[in-house]
This record gives structure tokens, C-alpha cells and sequence, in this order.
């Protein structure tokens, strides 16, 4: 799959589309890294945008999962592991059962638990650029 070596905000539309276009056959668990404030949730919120999702989509920091329902009528998970202080907390929550789930799980911050990335996933790298353009790489982990 082809970086998006520089996009703007005006771009994600198209960016969005096309991921959702390319990744059809892929993994259902997507991990978005990238810094604090690199644009990870407003990528998150342009691809439910995309799926039809009409509820508000904000970053899960305190619920640590949002459950949305795109066009289809088919859940969309949003999780932010941010607040995370280890990989049982992560269990707790019922994280397996939402992966396991085989709808979309768009998770932030994989990091706080990367023991559980022992599957087939989409890793997306959001990066900056410049204050107003990010870069956006996308790998297919395969195990």
C-alpha cells in the first residue's frame, strides 16, 4: 500500500476512502500510532465519517472504548489505550472479545499493550510533517 508522504486536513476525505477502498480484504484491527497530536483521531473520525457512522466520534481517553454503528448497521470500535498502565488492564476491558469480534476495531495507542499484536493487523503511522501536513504510512502485519 502507498505512504501518503504529505496529505492536509482537506485531503482526509480522499485519504479515508481510499483506505477503505485498498483495505477491503485486509485485517478488521487497525493500530494507529503516532505522536501526541500527530492527527490519529481526526483520521479515525474522517473514516467513520466514510462508514456512514452518524454518532459523534471522540477520542474513548476515559472510556477507554467508543462503540459506533456505520451505514450498514454493523459495530465500529474505537479504542484509545492511552490511559493504560499495563496489558491486564486491557484484558479487563474485554479488548480480546472486541478483536476476536471480526468488525472494525480502530485502536490508538497499541503501544500501552503490544503483547496482543500477535495477529494479522494494519499498523497506520501518522507523523507530522509541518503544522499543517502529516504523513500517513500503512503496513500489513502479517504472523
Amino acid at each position: 500500500m502507498s505512504p501518503w508522504d504529505k496529505y492536509s486536513i482537506t485531503e482526509l476525505p480522499e485519504i479515508a476512502a481510499s483506505l477503505l477502498r485498498e483495505t477491503k480484504d485486509y485485517p478488521n484491527v487497525w493500530l494507529f500510532r503516532g505522536e501526541m497530536g500527530a492527527g490519529k483521531t481526526t483520521l479515525i473520525k474522517e473514516i467513520c465519517h466514510q462508514l456512514g457512522v452518524a454518532q459523534s466520534v471522540q477520542s474513548p481517553t476515559f472510556s477507554l472504548v467508543n462503540e459506533y454503528v456505520d451505514g450498514k448497521g454493523k459495530p465500529v470500535y474505537h479504542f484509545d489505550l492511552y490511559r493504560l498502565k499495563n496489558a491486564q488492564e486491557a484484558f479487563d476491558i474485554g479488548l480480546e472479545e472486541y478483536l476476536d469480534s471480526g468488525h472494525l476495531c480502530l485502536v490508538e495507542w497499541p503501544e500501552q499493550a503490544e503483547e496482543f499484536w500477535t495477529f494479522e493487523h494494519l499498523e497506520l503511522n501518522v507523523s507530522h510533517v509541518d503544522d499543517a501536513h502529516r504523513k500517513l504510512e500503512v503496513v500489513w502485519r502479517r504472523y
